[in-house]
């Protein structure tokens, strides 16, 4: 997989994401993230990508011109796929609710383009013309979508084969598509610790009481932090 992340603030997304995992991921080869500066696509000599919005109001728009540039061009620079392979992502709070299956479906894609939004958003014609999906990582506003393009990134490559130590870690993480809620707690050395000693079960050896015990505490604790995932 190839992402593309273009952005006002490439700095903000090179640190997480290369550490740990996501820089693992990349030396490995599963994944190539590849961070730009949406600046360098304005052609004007102090390198303008915004503007003030027709009609007045407060803030600074995004231009179109900068952005269809770096996409189109960023398309063409993947050479060993049709450029109509690429999915265009703006991340933006009227976008869609990021959850565990849209990252699952973005997994499955050749080549992402992320476009973070900033100051009061895009202009539309980008929106219109341009992007293929608008994606929001919450009901809340960030100061600029680069925050929130790590977050979608790290979401999807660590589902990639060969990214986690082991191949049933995703498949096992809370609001993966195999449960319907939150998962179970774990717990690890030592068996006790200030009095509070680890559930027996786990200490038992039995898989199968263990798996049992381990799906009723997920639908426990669902019902607890999250009951909206059992009723919906």
């Amino acid at each position: 997989m190839k992402i593309d992340i273009l952005t006002l603030f490439p700095e903000i997304c090179r640190a997480p994401l290369n550490a740990s995992m996501m820089k693992r991921a990349q030396e490995k080869g599963i994944v190539g993230v590849h961070i730009h500066n949406l600046r360098d696509w304005a052609t004007d000599k102090h390198h303008v990508v915004d503007d003030a919005p027709f009609g007045g109001g407060q803030g600074m728009v995004m231009k179109p011109e900068p952005i269809f540039a770096a996409v189109e061009d960023l398309r063409h620079q993947t050479s060993n796929l049709k450029p109509q392979t690429s999915k265009v992502i703006l991340m933006s709070p009227a976008g869609r609710r990021l959850d565990q299956r849209l990252a699952t479906e973005l997994s499955q894609e050749s080549h992402l383009i992320i476009v973070c939004g900033h100051y009061e958003g895009v202009d539309h014609r980008v929106i219109e013309h341009l992007i293929d999906l608008e994606i929001s990582i919450g009901d809340y506003v960030l100061t600029n979508g680069a925050i929130a393009a790590v977050v979608l990134v790290d979401a999807i490559v660590r589902l990639l084969p060969g990214v986690l130590g082991h191949e049933q870690s995703a498949a096992d993480d809370s609001f993966s598509r195999k449960r319907s809620g939150l998962e179970a707690p774990q717990y690890t050395r030592p068996a006790e610790f200030r009095g509070w000693k680890v559930p027996e079960v786990l200490l038992s050896g039995n898989h199968a009481q263990i798996a049992k015990w381990r799906e009723e505490q997920a639908i426990k604790r669902t019902r607890q932090n999250r009951p909206d995932l059992l009723n919906g």
